[in-house]
């Protein structure tokens, strides 16, 4: 399997810490971000990664070169003129998945600033077992943002803060989760990808799941997570990596 990790985020919520540095190699006890996803893919059997770059993007460039890339094939993705968003960013990296114009096997998709102990192998065994679309790593938290799934664990709507839910296919009882910023995605999402530009990846879930594609959700409520976009987060993580609550 291949995965994408999005690192070109300019890191605004990370500032200080990104005034001279990307948030890919903000450090969380002596690793940079990039480092401890690098490594994480690499345990599960993943040796093909491509990292799509923004912000300060040759110092991750250099940063890989010099760590002869963690003993992974990483190529990059330059959104030099514009960050593209993670849609944008996956649909310009989607000839890293193509072989002979056409992906084969289904590819894991990874937000930089997110650390998780997720197990990534039983994650794509479920999302095979189900034969979906997409499979969208989840959990049952407090967040600005949340995604909808129905009562057979589909996608089906998102809400965002006090808003009224915008639902894109019927549920009596929607199950209210948080995204954690893992994904494993069917090679054939990219030729379904019709979004141009700047845009999430979430607005062509929805628009798939109101098509009729099953989005479905993985149920990640046992594991470790932490959204690194912000400072205080990052001294959090430090503290449970040093204190035994999670290990690289």
């Amino acid at each position: 399997m291949k995965a994408m990790i999005l690192a070109a985020g300019l890191g605004t919520r990370l500032r200080p810490l990104t005034n001279d540095r990307p948030k890919a190699l903000v450090e969380v006890a002596g690793h940079t971000l990039l480092e401890i996803t690098l490594r994480r893919l690499a345990s599960f059997g993943i040796r093909e990664v491509i990292v799509n770059v923004h912000h300060f993007a040759d110092m991750v460039v250099d940063y890989l070169k010099k760590n002869r890339n963690f003993g992974l094939q990483v190529a990059i993705s330059r959104e030099d003129d514009l960050r593209l968003d993670t849609g944008g960013g996956l649909k310009q990296a989607a000839w890293f998945f193509l072989q002979d114009g056409t992906a084969q096997e289904p590819f894991l998709l990874h937000n930089v600033d997110v650390i998780s102990t997720i197990d990534f192998a039983r994650m794509l065994q479920f999302h095979r077992d189900n034969n979906v679309l997409a499979t969208l790593a989840v959990q049952q938290r407090e967040t600005s943002r949340h995604l909808l799934f129905d009562e057979r664990n589909q996608l089906c709507g998102r809400q965002t803060g006090a808003s009224a839910p915008e639902m894109v296919r019927p549920s009596q009882q929607p199950s209210v989760l948080a995204f954690s910023g893992v994904h494993i995605i069917a090679p054939e999402l990219l030729s379904l990808i019709t979004e141009q530009g700047v845009f999430s990846i979430v607005t062509t879930y929805l628009r798939l799941a109101a098509e009729g594609q099953r989005i479905l959700a993985f149920r990640a409520d046992e594991y470790y997570w932490r959204d690194l976009g912000k400072s205080e987060n990052v001294t959090q993580a430090s503290s449970d990596l040093q204190s035994g609550v999670f290990a690289l």
